[in-house]
């Protein structure tokens, strides 16, 4: 029992620290970096609107794994300056993770914005509010009220997205999975890489579900 535990589930449970780590570098970056692209696309500066729009665009419509790719294994051929891009394979898909999801999370926030009611800012007008003050005081509560569901449901996603780290050879979860099973010939570890999973969607919904209770009430 001793010898199971030392070569199947201590590996994978190092795999799934590798993985929560991702996850949350990812996602403390990515959700003030997509805001500000948010900003960005409302921004009346046209060429910075139009800049961070093309950003989304080519982020949201190439597959995260290409994006990886690239980052792992396409800058570094990049003549004159490809030397100086080579990067860690972990901090590479940091990175990668990082720009992708900010993308996703700044079309959530705009979603958000969008459905705040004109009324709010007319208010808030009456009211003698700055500008500065009916953002911070008024839209960015109800925004993130509004956008907390979708964003839960993305953190979800990049949890299990995570396994893409398999493809540049970082050794996640499901990298010590698949060499349990190439090494013993059965699929048990996969049924515990797919429970490990389940236990951290589990609690990353359980603390969303609590934060839209936490806002809905305020």
């Amino acid at each position: 029992m001793s010898d199971y535990l030392n070569t199947m589930i201590i590996p994978m449970l190092d795999g799934a620290k590798m993985t929560i780590l991702l996850f949350i570098i990812a996602i403390i970056i990515s959700i003030p970096l997509g805001f500000l692209l948010t900003l960005g696309v409302r921004s009346r500066f046209k060429p910075l609107s139009w800049l961070a729009q093309t950003y989304i665009y080519v982020m949201r419509g190439t597959p995260l794994l290409l994006q990886l790719l690239f980052i792992c294994f396409g800058l570094p051929l990049i003549p004159g300056i490809g030397e100086y891009l080579v990067l860690d394979r972990f901090v590479a898909a940091c990175l990668g993770f990082i720009l992708n999801y900010a993308a996703y999370f700044a079309e959530i926030f705009r979603g958000g914005l969008l459905a705040i009611d004109k009324g709010q800012y007319e208010a808030s007008q009456v009211l003698g509010l700055s500008r500065w003050q009916t953002t911070i005081r008024i839209v960015l509560p109800q925004m993130f009220r509004i956008a907390l569901p979708a964003v839960s449901n993305e953190s979800v996603t990049l949890v299990k997205d995570t396994a893409l780290l398999y493809a540049v050879a970082v050794p996640e979860l499901l990298h010590f999975a698949q060499t349990a099973v190439n090494r013993d010939f059965t699929i048990v570890p996969f049924f515990i890489a797919g429970i490990i999973y389940l236990l951290i969607t589990l609690i990353l919904t359980l603390f969303f579900k609590w934060l839209e209770k936490r806002f809905k009430f305020e």
